[in-house]
């Protein structure tokens, strides 16, 4: 009695297309990981990848902006040392999303809409 083994060398490359097309046969309607696994003799853990990289933007090679160290700032008027009640602050995002909030806001708080705003 013999038994056969078969030896594949080397890592297997697959193209967006392929990927993408078994993103779709796993998470699909009627889809299934572990069915999509053995059609394609490939491990979840690239499946899940892939869909990580996937809804991120990475799949298509297309990297995620990184965020901003700095921010130029523009002043269209001299600022005094301390706002004025009732005075507002302008802010425009590279994002292109404008905000204007009261110039007494908290500073905390405007970077944690900031920070979102920015993902």
């Amino acid at each position: 009695m013999s038994t056969r083994i078969e030896v594949v060398a080397g890592r297997r490359r697959w193209t967006v297309e392929q990927k993408l097309a078994i993103l779709r046969d796993a998470f699909g309607p009627e889809g299934s990981v572990g069915d999509a696994c053995k059609r394609h003799a490939i491990g979840s853990g690239s499946i899940y990848t892939w869909r990580r990289q996937a809804m991120s933007g990475e799949l298509g090679g297309a990297r995620p902006a990184a965020l901003p160290t700095f921010a130029e700032v523009e002043l269209s008027a001299p600022v005094p040392a301390l706002p004025a009640p009732g005075s507002h602050i302008g802010i425009e995002l590279p994002s292109g999303v404008k905000l204007t909030v009261d110039a007494g806001v908290d500073a905390e708080a405007l970077a944690r809409v900031v920070a979102v705003l920015t993902r």
